[in-house]
């Protein structure tokens, strides 16, 4: 069996079963799948690099996954980078079925070929980029599909919670979904956009989770409000939940969306 093939069937069967626990079973008696992510991040060397990624995702990727089924794609920069700015992309799939079957479709579409010529074609000598660091994500039962704030001047906070194996990362989705911290979230307006256990990527075992502001005196200050928010101070004064206990690692990035990004 060819490695795409095998890795494919795997990823359907235990959705099915055994990697949807009891948390995810009740998107499904809502009769809401959760969604899954690619969160795809490219490492650029200069300014030129990044006019190229970015051409690339605005006429050929954004259009093509449009059409495809993917509607909210966003694309980001980094909100004041040190050297050169990363680009971030997040892009939704209804299933894994439409994930993995992505890059055939897109063999064939010939719009996206001749819109991304420049990119696919591009010389070893004059890459488009320097890497491309990707991760396949699900979203989480209490917030399965992707919310999309309106369109306006706004910054982003991209969260990565990373834990020390596999039983403490469950635990600490648990803590957002049945522990009720994503409503906390919303309540006191630390907004998402998403939520997402990594499937496949780096630093697994982690949750990948994306807030907006208005900006960063926002950010600060609902940040505030959550730290000392009466329902937020219960649950993470419950053992089970403490950080030393589930949570080995936190990283976190501030973006900016680009003009054309439709998140």
């Amino acid at each position: 069996m060819k490695r795409r093939q095998f890795v494919k069937s795997s990823l359907l069967t235990t959705s099915a079963a055994g990697l949807l626990n009891p948390l995810d079973q009740s998107a499904h008696q809502q009769n809401t799948a959760p969604e899954f992510y690619e969160l795809r991040i490219y490492t650029l060397k200069n300014g030129k690099q990044q006019k190229v990624v970015e051409n690339y995702l605005q006429n050929a990727v954004i259009p093509a996954y449009n059409r495809l089924g993917s509607k909210t794609v966003g694309v980001f920069t980094e909100h004041l980078p040190q050297s050169q700015s990363k680009l971030v992309v997040v892009i939704p799939f209804s299933s894994l079925d439409e994930y993995f079957s992505r890059p055939e479709k897109l063999s064939k579409d010939s719009a996206y070929q001749q819109a991304a010529a420049d990119y696919l074609n591009a010389e070893a000598t004059n890459p488009p980029y320097e890497r491309i660091e990707s991760s396949l994500m699900r979203a989480f039962a209490d917030m399965p599909k992707l919310e999309a704030p309106e369109k306006k001047p706004r910054i982003f906070e991209l969260r990565r919670y990373e834990s020390h194996n596999e039983t403490a990362g469950k635990k600490k989705i648990e803590m957002f979904n049945e522990g009720g911290e994503i409503k906390i979230f919303k309540r006191v307006g630390l907004t998402p956009v998403f939520f997402g256990e990594t499937l496949i990527g780096a630093f697994r075992p982690n949750l990948t989770y994306m807030l907006t502001f208005d900006d960063m005196a926002e950010h600060d200050r609902n940040w505030k409000t959550f730290g000392s928010d009466p329902d937020w101070k219960k649950v993470s004064s419950l053992p089970e939940y403490a950080n030393d206990r589930i949570l080995s690692n936190i990283n976190r990035m501030f973006l900016i969306p680009t003009a054309f990004s439709q998140i």
